[in-house]
Formats: C-alpha cells, sequence, structure tokens
C-alpha cells in the first residue's frame, strides 16, 4: 500500500512543531517530525508523536444533534441549520447583544474570522471572546499600551542560538512548552545563564543558574525588587532609556521603595539570590524573558505583564536578536485567533471596535458597519446569563464547562439558557448540556492557516476526509450565515476567506500568500507586501507600535504598606493552603483529545495532587493516598503525590480530569483591567478519605458530566 506524506503543523500547544501525516488508505498510520522546520527542527513533543489517534476515533461526532424530549438525537444538516437560524432571527430582531460566541484557539485563522464575522456582521453584536481571557488577555492589555503589540517580539530559535541569559518566569517550561524547552537546553549547552522564578521545583528550575522560588502571586515584588537593584547599582542606561522610552522618571521613583530587604520580607526570595539574577540579567549582552499562566492568571495578571515589559524596556533588551518578551501561548492557534478578531473589543488585526479609521475597510467590505460598542467577555457570560442579558450561546471548539473558572456556577447558568449550541469534534461536557450539537472537522481533515506564538504564519493541510458529515468550521459559520439570509459569506474555500484577511489587514498579513507558505518555514507578521520577508524581530529600529512611537513605562503601584503576596483569596484557618493549578506533559487542555490517545493516556492515567512532604505529615496524608480538596465553591477528590515539587502550604492540580474538575474550585474573581480570572490561586483545605468516599464522589461527578453519552474505548490504537 502507497503511504502518503503530508505536511501540516502540530495542533497542540503554540509553539506550531512542524511533522508530517503518514496516510493510508484514508487512515493515519504514523507521524514524522520536520527535520527542516525553524522552530522543531526535527522534534516534537509526546503528543506530536502519540496525539492522532483521536482522528479516527469511533467516538467523533458525525452528524447534528438535536435535544428532543430532553435527548441529543441526530438530524440533517438541512434540520441543524434551519433550526439554528430560526432562533438566531428571532434573538437578532429582539436583542443582538442577547447573542454570545466563545471561538476557538483550535480551529485555523480561517476559522476563527469567520465565527467573529458571524456575530458581528449576521447576529450585529461584538460578543465574541475566546480562551485568550482565560490565558493571555493580560498580554494584550500589558504589552500594547507599552510596546504596541501584544505579541511575542523575536523567534525562539534565537533562544537557543543567541540569547545570553534566559529569564523564565511563571512557565512550566518543559511540560507545557517542550519545544522551547529543547532551545533552552540548546542554549545551557552553548553557555547561557538561565534564571527561573517559580514556586514549584520544576525541571527549568532543576537546570537553573539561579532559581527564584517566588511563592503564588509573588510575581510584582519580584520584578520591582530587580528593577530596584538594577538602577541602585548604575546598571540602566537612563540616555538611551529616555531616548526610546517615556516615563522613566516615574517608575524609578516608584521602584525606590522596593529594596531586597522589603522583597524578601514578602517573598521569602533570599536578597543575595535576587541581586544575582538582577545583575546576571541587566548585564547580559542579550537577554530573553519567557512568560506564561504563571504571570498573566492572577487579579494583577495585566500589571505582572506590564512589570515584566518594563524590565525589559529599562535594560534595551528589546529589538535585537536573543532579546525579547515571549508570551508563550498555550494552544496551537491562541495567537490566530486574536489576530482573527475573536475578541469583544477588536475587529481583525486589533482595530478597535470604537473609533478607529480602519474601521471604514470592513464595513465597505462587509456592506455592514460592525457595532462599535465592545462585547461581554467570555468570563463575564456566566454573569450575563443569570440577569437574563444573554439568551443564547454559541461554543465553538471550546469546552468551558472544565476550562472555566468556578464551574459549578457556570453549569447553572447554562441551564438558564433558551439555547446552547456546540460545535466540537466530539461530545465534550459543554456539549452533552447543549440545545444543538454541530460536528465539526479536526486540525487533520483541513486546510487552512495557524499562527503560532512567535507570529509564525503557517499552512495546516488536509490529511484525511473528516468522518461522517461532519465539516470544517469556517463552512459551518458560512453556511448558516446563507441560511439566516447573509450574502457576506461567498467562501468556496479558506484560501478565499484568507484573501480576504489580507486585503482588510494588509499591514500584517497582506504579503502572505498560501504560496509563500508551501515550504513550510512559515511567515511572521508584520509582511505588508509578497517582497517583504516577513517580520522575525519586531521592534528592531527602536520604533514602538505606540502613537509616539516610543515605548510606554508604567510603573505599577503596590500598597507600600503590603507585607504579603498579592492573591486575593488568602489563605485562612479553614483553608489553610494555596491551591495552584496548570498541566502536564502528557495532556492537553480539558482531556477532550489527549485522554483519547492510549499511549498519553497510559502516561498519564489520572489527576494527582501535589502535596509538600511536610503538609502530608501534618495533616497525615500519604503518597498515594486518596484525598478531598475543597474550595469555597467546591470538592473534588484525587490522589496525593508527596513532593517536594511545591513548597510547604501551596498545592497543585490539573484541570485535564473531569474525574477531578478542578475548576469547580477555583474562583471567579477578575483582573479589573482585562477580564482574567485569578485562576492560580485560590484558599484550599485536604484531607485523605478512604475509597468508599471516592467512589462516591466519582459517581457524583459522572452523573453531574454525563459520562455515560460517550461510551469509553479503551484500546491500543
Amino acid at each position: 500500500m502507497t503511504v502518503h506524506r503530508v505536511r501540516t503543523i502540530c495542533p497542540y500547544c503554540g509553539v506550531g512543531c512542524g511533522l508530517y501525516l503518514l496516510v493510508e488508505q484514508g487512515r493515519i498510520v504514523g507521524v514524522e517530525a520536520d527535520p527542516e522546520h525553524p522552530v522543531s527542527r526535527g522534534g516534537l513533543c509526546l503528543k506530536g508523536y502519540y496525539g492522532y489517534n483521536h482522528v479516527g476515533d469511533p467516538r467523533r461526532l458525525q452528524t447534528p444533534l438535536i435535544r428532543k424530549d430532553g435527548m441529543l438525537v441526530p438530524a440533517t444538516w438541512n434540520e441543524a441549520l434551519n433550526f439554528i437560524a430560526e432562533h438566531l432571527i428571532r434573538v437578532r430582531r429582539q436583542d443582538p447583544d442577547a447573542f454570545a460566541l466563545i471561538a476557538s484557539a483550535k480551529g485555523t485563522n480561517e476559522d476563527s474570522f469567520a465565527a467573529q464575522k458571524f456575530a458581528r456582521v449576521v447576529m450585529g453584536t461584538n460578543n465574541v471572546d475566546c480562551c485568550a481571557r482565560l490565558c493571555h488577555a493580560p498580554s494584550v492589555a500589558g504589552l500594547a499600551p507599552t510596546l504596541g503589540s501584544a505579541a511575542t517580539t523575536n523567534t525562539i530559535e534565537e533562544i537557543g542560538s543567541v540569547t545570553e541569559t534566559i529569564f523564565i518566569i511563571g512557565s512550566n517550561t518543559s511540560e507545557c512548552h517542550p519545544l522551547v524547552a529543547a532551545h533552552v537546553i540548546k542554549a545551557r549547552e552553548r553557555g547561557a545563564k538561565l534564571i527561573v522564578a517559580d514556586p514549584r521545583h520544576t525541571e527549568m528550575a532543576a537546570r537553573a543558574d539561579i532559581w527564584l522560588r517566588v511563592p503564588v502571586g509573588g510575581n510584582i515584588p519580584l520584578i520591582n525588587g530587580i528593577m530596584h537593584i538594577l538602577v541602585r547599582d548604575g546598571l540602566i542606561n537612563t540616555i538611551r532609556v529616555n531616548r526610546m522610552a517615556a516615563g522613566f522618571d516615574a517608575l524609578a521613583a516608584n521602584l525606590a521603595e522596593w529594596t531586597p530587604e522589603r522583597v524578601e520580607n514578602i517573598t521569602g526570595v533570599p536578597r543575595a539570590d535576587l541581586q544575582a539574577a538582577a545583575h546576571l540579567y541587566g548585564k547580559a549582552s542579550t537577554a530573553a524573558i519567557l512568560y506564561a499562566m504563571g504571570v498573566t492568571q492572577f487579579a494583577n495578571g495585566t500589571d505582572n505583564v506590564l512589570a515584566l515589559a518594563n524590565l525589559a524596556i529599562i535594560t534595551g533588551h528589546l529589538g535585537r536578536s536573543g532579546t525579547g518578551l515571549f508570551p508563550l501561548r498555550g494552544q496551537n492557534n491562541i495567537q490566530g485567533t486574536c489576530d482573527m478578531g475573536c475578541l469583544p473589543d477588536f475587529l481583525p488585526g486589533y482595530v478597535h471596535v470604537g473609533s478607529s479609521p480602519k474601521q471604514t475597510r470592513f464595513s465597505q467590505a462587509w456592506s455592514v458597519k460592525p457595532p462599535s460598542k465592545p462585547g461581554i467577555r467570555a468570563t463575564e457570560i456566566s454573569e450575563g446569563i443569570m440577569q437574563g442579558k444573554i439568551r443564547v450561546l454559541y461554543v465553538f471548539g471550546a469546552n468551558p464547562v472544565l476550562s472555566g473558572p468556578d464551574t459549578g456556577y457556570l453549569m447553572k447558568a447554562l441551564e438558564r439558557l433558551d439555547l446552547l449550541i456546540v460545535q466540537d469534534i466530539f461530545l465534550t461536557e459543554t456539549a452533552r448540556l447543549a440545545g444543538i450539537v454541530l460536528p465539526a472537522a479536526c486540525a487533520a481533515e483541513k486546510d487552512g492557516t495557524f499562527t503560532n506564538t512567535e507570529r509564525r504564519i503557517q499552512r495546516v493541510r488536509m490529511a484525511v476526509p473528516p468522518p461522517g458529515d461532519a465539516r470544517p468550521d469556517w463552512r459551518i459559520f458560512s453556511e448558516l450565515a446563507r441560511e439566516m439570509g447573509s450574502s457576506a459569506f461567498p467562501y468556496r474555500s479558506p484560501e478565499e476567506i484568507w484573501g480576504e484577511i489580507r486585503l482588510l489587514i494588509p499591514e500584517r498579513f497582506g504579503g502572505v500568500a498560501y504560496k509563500r507558505l508551501d515550504d513550510g518555514s512559515g511567515i511572521l507578521w508584520p509582511c505588508p507586501d509578497e517582497a517583504h520577508p516577513g517580520t522575525p524581530i519586531l521592534y528592531s529600529d527602536n520604533v514602538f507600535l505606540t502613537p509616539s512611537g516610543k515605548a510606554q513605562l508604567k510603573p505599577v503601584p503596590i500598597d507600600p504598606e503590603q507585607t504579603s503576596v498579592g492573591i486575593v483569596e488568602k489563605p485562612d484557618k479553614n483553608y489553610p493552603f494555596v491551591l495552584t493549578t496548570g498541566r502536564r506533559v502528557y495532556h492537553y487542555h480539558t482531556g477532550t483529545i489527549t485522554r483519547k490517545e492510549w499511549v498519553l493516556s497510559q502516561m498519564g492515567p489520572e489527576e494527582l495532587v501535589e502535596i509538600n512532604p511536610e503538609d502530608g505529615r501534618r495533616k497525615g496524608i500519604g503518597n498515594g493516598d486518596l484525598v478531598h480538596v475543597c474550595t469555597r465553591r467546591g470538592l473534588i477528590n484525587a490522589r496525593a503525590w508527596i513532593t517536594d515539587r511545591v513548597p510547604p502550604g501551596t498545592i497543585f492540580m490539573t484541570f485535564h480530569f473531569w474525574e477531578a474538575p478542578v475548576n469547580e474550585l477555583t474562583g471567579r474573581v477578575q483582573d479589573p483591567v482585562c477580564g482574567i480570572p485569578e485562576l492560580k490561586a485560590s484558599a484550599a483545605d485536604i484531607k485523605s478519605i478512604s475509597s468508599v468516599d471516592a467512589r462516591m464522589i466519582r459517581r457524583q461527578k459522572k452523573e453531574r458530566y454525563l459520562v455515560s453519552l460517550e461510551a469509553p474505548v479503551n484500546r491500543q490504537m
């Protein structure tokens, strides 16, 4: 039999590794890493190698489902589209803002563009958002006003080949971005220095020259303390800073109180380590900052990002090879989803919905003026439903019932909707609650583009056809739009959609033609015309994308009397631990895909709660014991992993498992600037339980998440 090699992009984290899918008789039979790919260079993570059996899984959605008499039953596409169109036309007539759409970070750019266009052109609302609200919303809110663009400034390859000092903060890079970690390891092998700030003893912390064990919520004191030392010790070229940035005097005044002694009192980080880290970063000829959810998922996430931007600006570690800021994206196309305008306050290309002269382009191209009032954020939808403002919710390629904060409250809200529409590849925990479910094609079954964490636009190619009557997301939105009477969706292919994107946003994408992406290396935006090679390094001419052309330093003031880290829900006698959350290397997001991969499920079969040995002894909990984990919002159980990876007083869990749905425990308190919830810090308690109690709670979760609707398939594929 002939085996075909189809070049495409890994659909997991935001690194966008290159690979070939090996296809035989319409079935994926293997994966090969692309040795020429500029980021992955012949490497893949576990998910990249073993994460494709889900494509042919028999549990894939293959036909639309409509709820009748309480049951989801098969329907034709005509029935499904007519059913949805009738409901949405009625909502549009009465109140367009009663509709909201949550877009996917796993779809293509073309899918995301069609989704936001559907919300704005067909429904007449800016109520469209995506999971960036739960991950890098603070990067948009923090980097855009300081640098002018909310994107990674440099290429990942530079980390391994050029960077002299690497500062990783709030990122478990080796587990969440393994191929970025490979570049860090390469850099270490040639002598680069590594600073890691993390409460957990991760692999990167173990490899670090300096590990700053900052407590959960201690980022701002730590970063301000580093900058204080740099200013105090004369390591800042103030002439250069004032030439390229505005606001240095105000920043320096704010930093004066952040002495090493004060930082040590608040964070416990020894002042000698703080000074060593400051000098290592400040004296480097090239230094890069890598950060992720351990920076952003706080009620002060925007301030955390502002502080990091300040640090990069005052040290001049921007605009040159091997320097920069790297907000590491957690999903394969979260950068592209935001670029395409799946945000309630920005059209594609980050054109603000309110008052931008560029809006005219959209009005002319769409023959409809987009609404000018910013829409509702994803983290405000639950409350919007409860208040009767949102009546129909369209969820495209997302699973908020497991990924959102305080999911118990969300599930109560979903019960009040007139209609929940879910478009996905499996019957997810969210889809099981829907009034109608639409079967979508996965990444291996469609053409289009992804944009990775370094702004690299890359081609995705269809390797196998979708199962049954599943369809690409862009096509579903287009057909629904036409069913509702719109003539603005004439697309016959994703390339036609990309052509519209290039015309509307020429400054970023005008030169990125499909034909230029055929060699697999991709193009980094901005790329304004086809003669342009793309832009690997932003701000290389020290001209920033702010109105003044200068970087804008933004002091991050904190109460001068502050004596503890900045988390909202602090531990007390009833909830004496800080619960922090994240991911493990074996699984992706809510486990919708990876828990259907036999190899990955064998490696990561169940949820583990990391507990420090000191806390285990105090609570009478041994390694492998079953434990209750509770907060003010809920109770779950998991198996204890007694480990010094976490410090005393802190416990760690992931959100991969419905059996231990950790986001039942997290809170809804939000960053006031960008609306991200504080997923990284919840006051919690733990106690040992019996196997009988554990089985009872498992039964409750199984009933709650309607697990029986999706029969398990336990077999090696």
